[in-house]
This record gives C-alpha cells, sequence and structure tokens, in this order.
C-alpha cells in the first residue's frame, strides 16, 4: 500500500470518528496499521490520525459558527472528502481490500458501543462510495456490531459453538468441543470471502496469531483455528458446512489395505488406506519413487491392486466397473488434447462423446459456458498447437485439459501434477478450479510436487508417500507440519506457519523425512536417519486412519454415450478436421503420390527410350513395365504403411482419458481404417493416373489401381497394428 493511499485512509477514518477519540477507537487504529506498517511507522500514522482528526474537529466548529443550523452544508462538505478519498481506494483495492477497511470503519466508529444517526448514514454512504452491495453492507455492519447469536441470525452467518443442533432459524451451526462462548463466521458470497468474530473468555488463536475476542477479521484459504482443550477448527470445515446444501450427490470413497506389486515383482505400494467422504480436495504428495503415480492408477481403476480394494459407495470399482462407469474422471500429467483442432472443437467433441441426449444448441451452450469459466471465450477459435509450438499458453493448455473433464462433472476425479511447468500465477488458477469442484460437492485427488503455500492450505486432506510406497502421513495438511516436528521434537515443534507471515513452507516436510545422517567431517552421508519403514512404523502408532459412512445411495452418472454408428461418425468427423487443419500432413499425403508416380514413370520410360532401337518411346518396346507394376505395390505398400504409422500412437493419450467413457473401441478403429482406405485411395487413384499417362498404360488403369488400393489397405492395416504395439516414433518407423 503507497504512503498517498495510507494518508488517505488515515484521513477516511478521522472523518467518521467522533470528535472525542476514544482508546478503544485507537486501539482499532494500531491494530490496522500493524497489518499494512511496521511498528515505527505504525506511531507516525497514529499521529497523523491524531492531527487529521484535530483538522476535522476545528473545521466542522468553524463552520458551525458561521452557519449553526445549515447541517446539510456541513453534510456536503464531509461527503465530498469521502468521495474523493473513495475514488483514490477505489482505484488501489481489491474489492476484498476494500471490505476489510469497511470493517475497520465499522469497528473505528462503534467502539464505544454506541452509533450515532451521522455516523450510521456515513457508514451507509460509505459502503456505497466504495462499491459495495446493499446486502454486503447489512450484513457487515450487523456482524461487526452484534455480540450475541440472536444479533448476528442470517443464513450468510454460521454459528460455532458447544450446543447441539440449529437454534436460530436460518442460521448454519457448527458444534465443537471445549469452547467458551462462540464464533461467528460471515461469508460474504459474490466475492467468497469469509470473516470470523469470537466472543468468550477462551484463548484462541487464527493462524498462531491471537485471536481478539469482539474483532472481526478476515478467514484466509487454510486457516485454522485453536485453543487450549478447543477442538482444533480448520477453514475447509468451515467451508465445507457453508457450502452443503444437503442436495449435492453423497459419496463415500474408501480404499482399504492397497497393496500393488509390478511384473518383476518389487512393491510399488505398501497397504495405503483412505476414506473419505464428498466435497474434498485432496492432495497426495512424495519423493521421487514414492508411487504417488502407482497410487492414483490403482484408486482410479487403470491398475488393478495386488491386494486390498477400492469403493465408491461400496461398489468395489476394479470388479464391479460397469456400475461406476462415467463416475470416475482422469486428467494426467500431459495435456491429452487434439493439436490441430481449436479449442472449441476441443470441447465440442467431447461434450459429443459425452452427452447423446443433448441438442446442438445444449451442446454449445455447455461449451460456451465451461469456456467462460475457464477464462478461455478470447482463444477459442485458437489451433491448440503442441507444447514445442504452443498458439495458446501452458496455463491455457492446463485449463483446457481440465476442461474436458469439468464438461461432464465426474463424481471422482483424479489429476496428475496439474501445476507441473507453470507460474504461480497459472498454477493458482488451475487449483482454484479444482477447490471450486470440491466445493460444489465433488471428490478430487491431486498428485502436487512443491506447491506454495496458498495452494497446500487449499487441500482439506493430505496423503503423503514415502519411498517404496510406504504411507507415512494421512490427514490435515496443516497438521503435518507439526506433525513431523513433533516426531523429531523440533524446537519450534508447534508452529505449522511462519508467525509473521503466515506461510507454511511444504518443503520443509520432506526436509524432515528425508534428514540424512551426518559423517565425522560434517558431510551428509546417503543414509537416512529415519527409513521409510520407521516412518510408516510412527503412523501406525500414532495415527488413526479416520472411518467414513459407507453411502448405499446409488451413483448416477450424467453421461448418455452415443451408439456405435453415432460414435464412427464423430471420431470420422473430428479426425478429418484434425488432418485438415494440418498443413504439413494434407501436403505430404497429398503430394506424395503424383511426385513419385512422375519420378518412376519418366525413370522407366526414359530407359526404355535408351535401350529401344527407335529413339521415339513405344510402350510396345518397353521392357520396365512389370519393373513398374511391380515398384507401384512396393510404392502403395509404403504409403499405406507411412500415412497408418503414428495414427494409434498419436491418440494414446486420448484413449487413455477417453477409457473412462467406455467408448467403443471397434467404433474408433472403423473410423480409423474409413479415413486410411479413403486417403490410400486418393493416393493411388492419382498415382495410375499421372503414371499411366506418361507410360502410354491403357486399359489397365481400374485393375492396377485395385491391386495398388488393396496393397495400400493392407499396409494401412499392419501400420495401424504397428502403431498400437510400439512405445515410440522411432521404434515404429
Amino acid at each position: 500500500m503507497s504512503e498517498e493511499l495510507l494518508k488517505a485512509i488515515i484521513r477516511l477514518f478521522a472523518i467518521v470518528a467522533k470528535e472525542r477519540i476514544t482508546e478503544d477507537e485507537r486501539e482499532n487504529i494500531k491494530e490496522f496499521l500493524s497489518v499494512h506498517v511496521s511498528q515505527e511507522m505504525a506511531g507516525h500514522y497514529l499521529s497523523l490520525f491524531d492531527s487529521y482528526c484535530h483538522t476535522e474537529d476545528t473545521l466542522e466548529k468553524e463552520h458551525i459558527e458561521d452557519d449553526l443550523d445549515d447541517d446539510t452544508l456541513e453534510f456536503l462538505s464531509e461527503w465530498s472528502k469521502i468521495l474523493e478519498i473513495t475514488k483514490r481506494v477505489n482505484q488501489s483495492l481489491n474489492k476484498q481490500q476494500r471490505v476489510i477497511l469497511f470493517v475497520k470503519i465499522i469497528e473505528l466508529v462503534f467502539a464505544d458501543k454506541q452509533l450515532s444517526d451521522r455516523q450510521s448514514n456515513l457508514i451507509f454512504y460509505i459502503g456505497e462510495a466504495l462499491k459495495l452491495s446493499k446486502k454486503d453492507i447489512g450484513l457487515l455492519k450487523m456482524f461487526a456490531m452484534g455480540e450475541e447469536p440472536e444479533e448476528l441470525a442470517s443464513d450468510s452467518v454460521m454459528i460455532i459453538d458447544e450446543s447441539d443442533g440449529d437454534y436460530l432459524k436460518g442460521t448454519k451451526h457448527l458444534k465443537i468441543k471445549g469452547l467458551t462462548g462462540f464464533l461467528a463466521v460471515l461469508r460474504l458470497e459474490d466475492i467468497e470471502t469469509y470473516f470470523v468474530k469470537y466472543v468468550g473468555i477462551s484463548t484462541l488463536s487464527l493462524n498462531a496469531q491471537p485471536l481478539k475476542s469482539r474483532s472481526t477479521v478476515i478467514l484466509p484459504t487454510g486457516s485454522t483455528i485453536r485453543g487450549n482443550k478447543v477442538q482444533t477448527l480448520y477453514y475447509s470445515n468451515v467451508v465445507t458446512h457453508f457450502l452443503h446444501s444437503g442436495k449435492e450427490i453423497q459419496v463415500s470413497f474408501e480404499a482399504k489395505d492397497i497393496q500393488y506389486c509390478f511384473g518383476s515383482g518389487d512393491v510399488g505400494i505398501q497397504k495405503v488406506n483412505i476414506a473419505e467422504a464428498g466435497g474434498k480436495l485432496i492432495g497426495i504428495m512424495g519423493a521421487s519413487g514414492s508411487g504417488k503415480s502407482t497410487l492414483m492408477n490403482v484408486l482410479n481403476g487403470t491398475d488393478a491392486p495386488s491386494k486390498g480394494e477400492v469403493l465408491i459407495n461400496g461398489i468395489d470399482i476394479h470388479s464391479n466397473k460397469a456400475k461406476v462407469e462415467g463416475i470416475i474422471g482422469y486428467i494426467p500429467q500431459d495435456d491429452l488434447l487434439i493439436e490441430d483442432l481449436t479449442v472449441y472443437q476441443n470441447l465440442y467433441y467431447s461434450a459429443k462423446l459425452c452427452f447423446s441426449h443433448y441438442s446442438e444448441l445444449q451442446i454449445n451452450q455447455l461449451v460456451t459456458k465451461v469456456l467462460s469459466n475457464l477464462g478461455l471465450e478470447d482463444t477459442k477459435n485458437l489451433k491448440v498447437g503442441s507444447p514445442m509450438d504452443k498458439t495458446i499458453s501452458g496455463g491455457q493448455r492446463k485449463r483446457l485439459n481440465i476442461g474436458l473433464e469439468l464438461l461432464r462433472e465426474p463424481t471422482v476425479l483424479f489429476v496428475d501434477e496439474p501445476t507441473s511447468g507453470l507460474s504461480s500465477r497459472d498454477s493458482e488458477n488451475i487449483m482454484d478450479l479444482l477447490k471450486e469442484l470440491s466445493l460444489r460437492g465433488k471428490m478430487v485427488f491431486v498428485i502436487i510436487h512443491q506447491p506454495s503455500s496458498d495452494i497446500f492450505k487449499m487441500f482439506d486432506t493430505l496423503i503423503i508417500l514415502d519411498v517404496g510406497g510406504y504411507q507415512i502421513y494421512y490427514g490435515n495438511p496443516i497438521e503435518a507440519l507439526v506433525y513431523f516436528k513433533n516426531l523429531i521434537d523440533a524446537v519450534d515443534k508447534t508452529e505449522s506457519a511462519c508467525p509473521e507471515c503466515g506461510n507454511i513452507n511444504a518443503e520443509k516436510i520432506f526436509n524432515i523425512i528425508e534428514t540424512r545422517i551426518v559423517d565425522e567431517y560434517g558431510r551428509n552421508t546417503p543414509i537416512r536417519k529415519i527409513s521409510a519403514k520407521q516412518w510408516s512404523d510412527y503412523f501406525n502408532d500414532k495415527l488413526d486412519v479416520p472411518t467414513v459412512s459407507t453411502v448405499k445411495t446409488k451413483l448416477f452418472s450424467t453421461l448418455k454415450i452415443p451408439g456405435r454408428l453415432e460414435q464412427l461418425k464423430l471420431f470420422v468427423k473430428r479426425d478429418v478436421l484434425s488432418k485438415i487443419a494440418d498443413k504439413q500432413y494434407l501436403a505430404i499425403n497429398l503430394l506424395e503420390a503424383p511426385v513419385l508416380a512422375f519420378f518412376i514413370g519418366f525413370l522407366v520410360r526414359y530407359h526404355a527410350s535408351v535401350d529401344s532401337t527407335n529413339s521415339e518411346y513405344s510402350f510396345y518396346h518397353n521392357d520396365n513395365i512389370a519393373v513398374y507394376f511391380f515398384m507401384s505395390i512396393i510404392v502403395a505398400l509404403f504409403m499405406g504403411l507411412t500415412v497408418s504409422a503414428e495414427e494409434i500412437f498419436r491418440d494414446r493419450k486420448i484413449l487413455k482419458r477417453e477409457k473412462f467413457l467406455n467408448l467403443s473401441k471397434g467404433s474408433y478403429l472403423a473410423s480409423k481404417l474409413t479415413i486410411l482406405f479413403t486417403v490410400s485411395a486418393i493416393q493411388t487413384v492419382s498415382f495410375v493416373l499421372i503414371g499411366n499417362v506418361i507410360l502410354e498404360i491403357n486399359g489397365m488403369g481400374y485393375r492396377l489401381w485395385l491391386i495398388m488400393f488393396t496393397s495400400a489397405c493392407f499396409a494401412n492395416v499392419l501400420g495401424l497394428n504397428i502403431s498400437a504395439s510400439f512405445k515410440s516414433a522411432v521404434t515404429i518407423y
């Protein structure tokens, strides 16, 4: 915050303050200043506040002497100053910051528990000048001034105390043990911001900072409220309770004693247990080689566990795949996009394959809505491009990748490294999207590596794996650092976040886990102080895996997959558009046959002219026609193989995503054959036409074409088999 802006805000405080400044009002100013400036500068600005108050008081008295009865002129004078200041504030602060400023103004004038008509009017007009809605002004005023649950009754307020049940109609309620008094939380829906106020005598702390009684403070993402003998309250508990409407799809997810062994016999996952209800954002963290991706593949049904079971609403997803069809979604680390299609087309054809019961208008409306939610409206007509040849940015690619799943909103979504290679801003935007999904009742599992503090705080639950697939932590992310510090008896073992800035350094957790033994020369050895097996033993001894009530509600998928014939049409149309958009593909495959025909035809004709006794070319004297026919077959095989060599290999990642839709493999293969046979038909026709003209071959056009075409079709099928069999383009060729 700039010095000029801070001075303007201090002057605004001075205008709304009473003529006689109480000590409580001065404390409120001190509290506000302590957040924005150093302790030394706070004294300077407090003196400035006193100076402004004296100036305003003097000006008011002088004005009253001039015109004792002109209250309107006095109010207009104040109002002009307020407008001038708030204009500057609005240009410099975002809405959340303006709301916090507005709350401090209310607390300032209500410090002595009295509010005059003049101050009440000023509060309202300042709120409007700060561009706040009338609803938010009323809620903030009620929340800042209310000190009894009855005074805070609203559907935007939650009361948290030891009592049972909802005793205030329309007001949300949450019970926690050991709390004297009550906590109140206000939600401003339009900016999704939460404020908390404590009224009572318990000693509480918010993110390791004392929570002052009767003071309204913002509740940041990932916050924790703790107190002596008071049950810990997490930000995720508050938000989930607020957003729970009772209409969300009920879901329970259980992984029981999961163990996975590779074909070599090595163990990838060691006895992992998970129990979660819907509406959670669950992070999976671990060092390289700890089995994060293996665990995700087991949890999403891609790989069957060697032991244990994975249940969604009591249904084993590996033995009853049909019952969970359309329920599970997967977003791998790589962007599974069709690079030659536009942003809009990627979403459009994905929607067409998911919702056969939607009309064309409904499909377009759904895609437009997702584009709007992703902030991709401006790029909808841009070609996606490859990661090396970007048309849209990396962050936009990631958002589009997530958007393909947002279309159908699976009940349980698995995301692998969504922030990999992105800037901090793009990473936070991506995680905001996933958090929003979880807040709407979905369950989202995310593999994450080196998250920032803000991203780390977004998670509701954290699972940590160690090398060898050992589960070594499962619980609230904010408590993770405290847990590991306590195990090694660190000096600051009670602190989870930095006391000054409130940030959590997730990397410290892995510094503790991977601490090395130091030799006599003070150098780290390769040996860890605590092995993965020991961490796992600590986890099994000290932490209990929570239980979740198995939901028996049947899960309904929003999907309605098209029939096989309709799928075939969609696959063909999508692939044709992709190939038409690839100019290089078109150029090579359309010019390849004519160029080869001209070259081979000219070569065969030239040699025939040289060898014959007559200098004039004659088909009758051309002994190389048989060689030409043989070479034509070789060309047909060559073109048929090259045009199909990467077809399935290129689509492998797309097929992995669409596997969860249970689309028809037959329709997919038939679409490939349809397109490849068509391309081969065009290539062989052009070869035969040009070659026959050059060599003056008459009456054999159709028969030669048919032989070449069938040879090319055989090569197409062979190429598809090769394309599906190997894992690299070099090996395929």
